[in-house]
């Protein structure tokens, strides 16, 4: 199954897919949230391209493991987002997800100004390559 990842904020949308046999997570693109809300055809491209069965938002918990301020809205997001393409949704912890982005892609020699764009799409494949350890490692 193919799962495609939400790194959901109020301006971009970072988003990320897994191979067909759930093992690896990478980056796909990053698209502004009004076009994903709006089912624009940049969305729909990615939906068609990809052919997801689930979608997984990273929801931001506080480092204490309490959702965060903001869950409540990733939350409702999500649920328009996947009723709109019709998938059903799922949620992860993101916490450090962009610090580990922005860590990633240091390493790798990009500045600051380089980096923008980028990091919501790594927070996203982040996330999923965690989730999707996790949910391997349990099956065993």
């Amino acid at each position: 199954m193919r799962i495609l990842a939400l790194d959901i904020g109020q301006t971009r949308i970072g988003v990320a897919v897994s191979d067909p046999r759930e093992r690896v997570a990478s980056p796909v693109c990053v698209l502004p949230t009004n076009d994903v809300l709006a089912n624009a055809k940049s969305w729909r491209r990615v939906l068609e391209d990809w052919e997801p069965e689930l979608l997984l938002s990273g929801l931001p918990y506080t480092l204490s493991g309490e959702e965060g301020s903001q869950a409540a809205r990733i939350r409702e997001v999500a649920g328009k987002i996947g009723k709109a393409a019709s998938l059903p949704v799922e949620f992860t912890d993101e916490r450090l997800s962009s610090q580990e982005a922005k860590r990633s892609l240091r390493e790798s020699g990009m500045s600051e100004r380089d980096m923008r764009g980028k990091i919501d799409m790594i927070a996203a494949s982040v996330f999923l390559q965690a989730w999707l350890d996790a949910r391997n490692s349990s099956e065993r």
